[in-house]
């Protein structure tokens, strides 16, 4: 199974339907961004690449994570972020928890 086949079994593609954006961190943090805060919160924690919907639609992005993930660390984890509408604080979903991840995804 190549990397995009592996994310797509890992349901990446369904959470950037609904994406406002991502960020990487050029090491092993990949973040699929599910609301404005958090697209403001991750401009002031001055990641780059950070990439809004406005700059590529889902399956671009997905594109883009293939090239991140096949160029993460061993630490490499993708997680959704929201923010919690009542409380204002982070939600955190595991998509590909770290550790998790076949080991023949860059087959």
């Amino acid at each position: 199974m190549d990397t995009k086949q592996y994310l797509v079994s890992m349901d990446v593609d369904a959470w950037l339907a609904d994406a406002k954006g991502i960020a990487w961190d050029t090491c092993h943090k990949i973040y699929i961004l599910m609301d404005d805060e958090q697209m403001t919160l991750m401009e002031q924690y001055e990641y780059d690449p950070l990439i809004s919907k406005a700059e590529m639609d889902a399956d671009q992005m997905l594109d883009e994570i293939v090239k991140w993930w096949e160029n993460s660390c061993g630490l490499r984890f993708i997680q959704a972020t929201t923010t919690h509408p009542e409380e204002g604080e982070e939600e955190f979903v595991d998509v590909i928890g770290q550790f998790e991840s076949d080991e023949e995804d860059n087959d």
